[in-house]
């Protein structure tokens, strides 16, 4: 597989320059020397036509990886380590050396995205958002915030479809009033029928929709929204100290995806204005795009996993604005003791209503 390893290098010290979430620029680690990420891109690009030592050599009998087996092998060029990985990872670290690689042929031509919105939220971030996910739960196990270990905390660029267009819209509700009154002698009940049509048009920016197999589609719209007026023209730099993956759900297959985000966005839009009714019940929806455009980003994900009793727990975070979801065990002796302790309550309520009866 023909694929280039681009590593930014501090022009002070040599060190592996890093994406600064805080200062939002490029930050050596070893000197703490900063740089914008303009200069850092053009000293790459300056680098770039060094040309370098070659050496041929060829083994008489060569194991390769196939394309079947969705692994691609590079070789780090800081420490001459070879980095394993799936074929569609864009930017990971080195195992051996810990240095930040961005695959550069995974971010060219049509797998180049168009936008990037960086991470403002560093590790330290997700993991007091962990904390603050665990803390006031009660029927959360006691023993899990103890025997809890955060097997992995990765920083990801995850790869992301964005769709804008214009929705025309046409809807038909069955809705009823109803009205009660009695005499002497009745009960009246009086039930007005309602064809209700909403019809007009809304227009959708930025409607994101996960272009990766490996990312839960349910997780990542937990995290939204993004604040995209923060999105900027994508740069590797922003890679650098972070993983990413190119897409392998492509615009085409994530189509029907946003279709029905944009259907129910539609329909919940046009419910709001059915008010003042007892029932309101679609009967005919149709939703007409025009005007669609599509775009390929890289959203900030932090995502962490966790074990517990055999069962392992995802959690994600919005790496721009912190928003933290996750699934969390539950105690059932907790659970039961509440539920008792709810159960008696009311009982004692119900009890004391009917002895104050009872007493007038």
């Amino acid at each position: 597989m023909d694929n280039e390893i681009l590593e930014y290098k501090c022009p002070s010290c040599g060190g592996k320059l890093e994406f600064n979430t805080k200062g939002q620029n490029m930050k050596c680690p070893y000197c703490d020397t900063e740089f914008d990420v303009e200069s850092v891109k053009n000293l790459a690009e300056d680098r770039s036509n060094d040309k370098e030592d070659e050496f041929e050599w060829k083994r008489e009998s060569e194991n390769k990886w196939s394309e079947d087996d969705g692994m691609a092998v590079y070789s780090c060029k800081s420490c001459g380590g070879e980095i394993v990985c799936e074929d569609v990872t864009a930017a990971t670290s080195c195992p051996y050396c810990g240095n930040p690689v961005v695959f550069v042929g995974n971010l060219s031509g049509e797998l180049m995205p168009d936008l990037v919105i960086p991470f403002k939220l560093d590790k330290n971030a997700a993991k007091e958002g962990l904390k603050r996910h665990l803390s006031g739960k009660k029927l959360l196990p006691k023993v899990f915030k103890n025997e809890n270990r955060i097997n992995e905390v990765k920083g990801i660029y995850a790869p992301f479809w964005l769709f804008d267009t214009d929705a025309d819209a046409k809807i038909r509700y069955h809705a009823t009033r109803t009205r009660f009154w009695c005499d002497s002698n009745y009960n009246y009940t009086e039930t007005l029928h309602y064809a209700l049509i909403r019809e007009g048009n809304l227009a959708f920016d930025n409607v994101p929709v996960d272009g990766s197999e490996k990312l839960d589609d349910t997780l990542m719209e937990s995290i939204e929204p993004y604040n995209f007026d923060e999105a900027v023209d994508f740069k590797t730099a922003y890679l650098s100290g972070f993983l990413a993956d190119k897409y392998d759900v492509d615009s085409e297959q994530s189509q029907p995806r946003a279709n029905e985000r944009i259907k129910r966005s539609t329909e919940n839009a046009f419910m709001s204005t059915t008010v003042g009714y007892a029932t309101v019940v679609p009967e005919r929806s149709y939703v007409r795009t025009t005007s669609g455009r599509v775009r390929y980003a890289l959203l900030p994900v932090w995502l962490m996993t966790t074990e517990w009793k055999g069962k392992k727990y995802t959690f994600a975070m919005n790496g721009q604005t912190g928003k933290f979801v996750g699934d969390l065990p539950t105690d059932k002796k907790a659970f039961f003791k509440y539920f008792a302790l709810w159960f008696t309550g009311i009982s004692a309520a119900a009890m004391g209503l009917l002895y104050l009866l009872w007493l007038m």
